[in-house]
């Protein structure tokens, strides 16, 4: 662990940002034909989502994002050590590995290529898999993170499996070594096992094969998740909520300890695109003003899986609210249950 004060083992920066998404989609238009609550998707204050057009693949929408990273950066795929790729769904095919196959789509053939399947927080936490392989690879220097999301939509409905709307793209970042711009500071998760089956679809794995009898099985409704999973027990889920809400700050506050500085020096708070009541409570835990956040981002895009925080860092060094020196963090919550904080000096 990095004492406070003391820098980071591994200096590293991001170079550059881009991003594809897919279509846009009015969500008040669209929400009719994914759920019969419209109320509560109202509530949750989306405007748009994005949809990507059927046979578009997640590591299409990787390798396109990728791609267009790597041009900004002025780097080619073949000066390549490293190739990550977060995803928190299904990706194209069942035993097959989808960083391999983007690394190849890119040519990057002599990069090492890993795949991160931590739910959503993937694509913030890749930054401590990053950071480590080039603490233990001292010949590697460039490295591409790619957060991508493409819903698979025969089992999760994009409007009622969780309280977000889900959208389909990717974002990429160029982390070089030494690179003296959006520098890492420090990254932390806290994992708690006791709520990994939270999120779990009840069939398609060892335990239960798909099978041509049983139909297309579905992601269940939250509320019926939650309530089958706690036994109906209202207090333990009232503490799972409280938990949820105390680790998105906890795990802030553990980032801020191991880079040295205080929860009240970050400019800025990139979390996942969750809804607006979600934020109005995060920002309300860290003590801040909800506009520290990237809320209207979140609104304006929907979910994009591991690729929501590289997107608001993109779009806040690119409209100049995050300038020189400032400390933004990158924050998320995904099943498992992971709580993920990631610290950039811009």
């Amino acid at each position: 662990m990095t004492a406070p004060g003391v820098a980071p083992p591994v200096a590293v920066g991001v170079a550059a940002l881009a991003h594809v998404l897919g279509e846009p989609v009015d969500v008040a238009t669209a929400a009719p034909g994914y759920t019969a609550d419209l109320d509560r998707v109202r509530s949750w204050e989306y405007r748009t989502f994005h949809r990507a057009t059927d046979g578009v693949g997640v590591t299409d929408l990787a390798a396109v994002a990728g791609g267009a990273a790597l041009d900004r950066a002025g780097i080619s795929a073949a000066e390549l050590d490293l190739v990550v790729l977060a995803v928190p769904d299904l990706v194209e095919y069942l035993y097959w590995d989808a960083a391999a196959h983007t690394q190849a789509r890119l040519g990057a053939h002599r990069a090492e290529a890993v795949l991160l399947n931590q739910a959503c927080g993937g694509g913030v936490t890749a930054f401590d898999t990053i950071a480590g392989r080039f603490a233990t690879h001292p010949a590697y220097r460039t490295a591409l993170l790619i957060g991508a999301n493409r819903v698979c939509e025969p089992y999760w409905n994009r409007m009622e499996i969780n309280t977000s709307v889900f959208s389909d793209g990717a974002a990429a970042a160029v982390l070089v070594r030494d690179h003296d711009r959006c520098r890492w500071l420090a990254t932390e998760t806290i994992s708690d096992g006791r709520y990994a089956g939270f999120m779990r679809m009840p069939v398609g794995g060892t335990a239960a094969p798909f099978t041509p009898d049983a139909g297309t099985p579905r992601v269940g409704d939250p509320a019926e998740r939650l309530n089958e999973f706690f036994a109906g027990d209202v207090r333990a889920m009232f503490r799972f909520v409280a938990t949820i809400r105390d680790r998105n700050r906890g795990v802030v506050e553990a980032a801020c300890a191991r880079a040295g500085v205080a929860l009240a020096d970050v400019r800025r708070f990139l979390h996942f695109h969750d809804n607006a009541r979600q934020f109005a409570e995060l920002a309300k835990d860290l003590g801040v003003e909800p506009d520290r956040t990237n809320v209207g981002l979140a609104l304006d895009h929907g979910h994009v899986g591991c690729a929501d925080q590289l997107i608001g860092l993109e779009h806040h060094l690119g409209d100049g609210t995050l300038t020189d020196g400032d400390l933004v963090a990158l924050t998320s919550t995904g099943s498992g249950m992971h709580w993920v904080c990631t610290l950039l000096r811009v």
